[in-house]
């Protein structure tokens, strides 16, 4: 794998803007909701062949409305399958920038620690007497390991 590096800077005011980009965009979605991870687990879930199902479902009870139960909303259940089909597109959309934010997030880090190890390391080999023992030696804490103590079974 080719090394990757990044080499950008956002500043407060376009952090700013593209928050304000993002609310405007959950402004136009008022009905989203959120769910517990409960309330998730219990739901089920629509996927290619229950789509399929659903829609041939929905017209064959548009079709034979005498013999559907009252309760059935076929209207509403029509509009339920529009809006999660005209979610989609967009659902992809935010999921690709959300990679692209998570990854970008990960490299700027990962670049970040690199360096911040690199210092570490020069100061721990060539900062010895320069007034900075008491930096190296609470950076050092970093990579400490805790060596567990075997228990004594008697």
């Amino acid at each position: 794998m080719a090394r990757q590096t990044i080499d950008a800077t956002l500043t407060p005011q376009e952090i700013e803007s593209i928050i304000t980009a993002l609310k405007t965009i959950r402004e136009q979605l008022p009905f989203l909701v959120g769910l517990s991870t409960q309330e998730r687990r219990q739901l089920t879930k629509m996927g290619r062949k229950t789509q399929t199902f659903t829609m041939r479902s929905l017209d064959m009870a548009a079709q034979h409305s005498d013999v559907m139960p009252r309760h059935l909303d076929v209207e509403e259940a029509r509009r339920d399958i529009a809006l999660y089909e005209a979610l989609n597109p967009i659902l992809q959309a935010v999921s690709q920038l959300q990679e692209l934010l998570e990854d970008t997030q990960m490299l700027a880090g990962s670049e970040a620690y690199a360096a911040a190890r690199l210092a570490y390391h020069s100061a721990k080999v060539s900062g010895k007497k320069l007034g900075i023992d008491d930096i190296i030696e609470d950076l050092s804490k970093q990579f400490r390991r805790v060596r567990k103590t075997p228990t004594v079974v008697e």
